[in-house]
């Protein structure tokens, strides 16, 4: 719950952040290849959660096949979670749940920087990052930390072919990294209607922009976002998730499960799938595939293009 002074903080920066002017012009980074498929289709990785989280975790990725196969020692990886707001999981990342995929890739020999930028009227991010307390994990674990929308951090526009978005703006440091992993939530959301793998990349956007996009055609513009690239390794927390509301509170679920994937449609449809098993009133349709977001995704050729892909449990 955000007090008076952090609302008023909030509020002038959802008004009046500005995106830069002199943000040098960039080509979206290459398409990643994905390496986990099984007769030419994606898989995704569904396990059931034990009493050891990071157990758990390494059990989804080896289930893919091996890290190895994407993240390699001396790799400068961008990790990116979800902390649009301070408030508890599954409205953003659980705190260990985060320990853990950092500790995992710092175990591969990568080269971590946490990065992300709050929402709305939660920004500044330091403001989040203090409350939920991520610089004291970042010091534990050594590794860097960037609130995209503190002072000094360098933005690329990257020109898009996009039917919505013809450029977006977002941090250098997430365009240069040599790898990408994205742990999103698994949730329904007021606005967008679901929140997962796709939506994630949204927390990139120059705040300034990004206030723009909720006048019309918000689904559409969320999946063009991944136009700019796709990420390498996708491991998604559905232990508990919102089945209606979100992405700040709601009808809360408890699936008990993670998610991974190198695929970021396959693994959103299965999420979809997860919510679509409980008796909720919310946004979304009988078949994932036709949900705006994933529909535009599909139809930009994102993820394998298709939203045929292999379970593997």
């Amino acid at each position: 719950m955000l007090n008076l002074v952090d609302t008023i903080v909030g509020i002038s920066h959802f008004l009046g952040d500005k995106t830069p002017k002199d943000a040098p012009a960039v080509q979206p980074r290459p398409r990643t290849t994905n390496p986990w498929r099984t007769d030419a289709k994606p898989v995704v990785a569904k396990v059931r959660v034990g009493e050891n989280l990071k157990v758990s975790i390494n059990n989804a990725i080896g289930l893919l096949e091996n890290l190895g196969d994407v993240i390699t020692r001396g790799d400068k990886v961008l990790l990116k979670p979800n902390f649009n707001s301070a408030d508890p999981f599954p409205a953003s990342t659980d705190m260990l749940f985060l320990r853990s995929m950092t500790e995992i890739l710092l175990e591969a020999g990568a080269e971590v920087t946490i990065g992300e930028s709050s929402g709305g009227i939660w920004r500044p991010s330091t403001n989040v990052f203090r409350k939920v307390g991520l610089y004291q994990l970042a010091q534990e674990l050594n590794v860097k930390l960037l609130p995209f929308d503190e002072k000094g951090t360098e933005w690329v526009k990257i020109e898009l072919e996009g039917s919505y978005l013809r450029s977006v703006t977002v941090p250098r440091v997430a365009y240069e990294a040599d790898k990408i992993v994205y742990l999103p939530c698994m949730k329904t959301h007021r606005l967008a209607g679901y929140s997962g793998a796709l939506k994630l990349a949204f927390g990139f956007v120059h705040p300034g922009e990004r206030r723009g996009f909720h006048f019309r055609n918000l689904q559409q513009k969320i999946a063009e976002v991944s136009l700019c690239w796709q990420p390498n390794l996708i491991v998604m927390d559905g232990r508990k998730t919102f089945v209606t509301g979100g992405p700040d509170r709601g009808q809360l679920a408890e699936p008990g499960l993670l998610l991974a994937s190198g695929d970021i449609i396959a693994i959103d449809i299965e999420a979809i799938k997860v919510l679509l098993a409980y008796d909720a009133k919310n946004r979304l349709p009988p078949n994932p595939a036709q949900l705006p977001q994933m529909a535009t995704a599909l139809g930009h050729g994102l993820g394998s293009g298709s939203n045929e892909y292999t379970v593997v449990e």
